[in-house]
């Protein structure tokens, strides 16, 4: 039988926040220019993102697998502020928007 331990795709797990970085939303997606897009755009102007203004992406993690991905997503949602932005500041000290990564 043959396996693939790495996927052959790539998932995203993510954090955006508003400009004065006070709300913090994760997410899961495939695509994470396409979704960033969305979120400055509002394309649904009636959720949480637009609401607040959360567009800014401050952390993203890559999976192969989709599954893997919405646990993580799952997981990091449990999680309390703090802990969170420890997670965020580990690899995002400065909490810089990284979007431009994905333009």
């Amino acid at each position: 039988m043959f396996e693939l331990n790495e996927g052959i795709y790539k998932f995203y797990v993510y954090i955006l926040t508003n400009k004065n970085r006070t709300v913090l939303y994760t997410g899961v997606t495939g695509n994470l220019h396409q979704r960033l897009s969305q979120h400055i755009n509002k394309l649904n102007p009636d959720s949480f993102t637009a609401k607040y203004n959360v567009c800014f992406l401050i952390y993203y993690q890559s999976f192969g697998w989709i599954h893997q991905a919405i646990e993580r997503e799952k997981e990091i949602k449990l999680l309390k502020r703090d802990k969170k932005l420890e997670l965020i500041t580990a690899i995002n000290p400065n909490l810089e928007f990284l979007n431009y990564l994905f333009e």
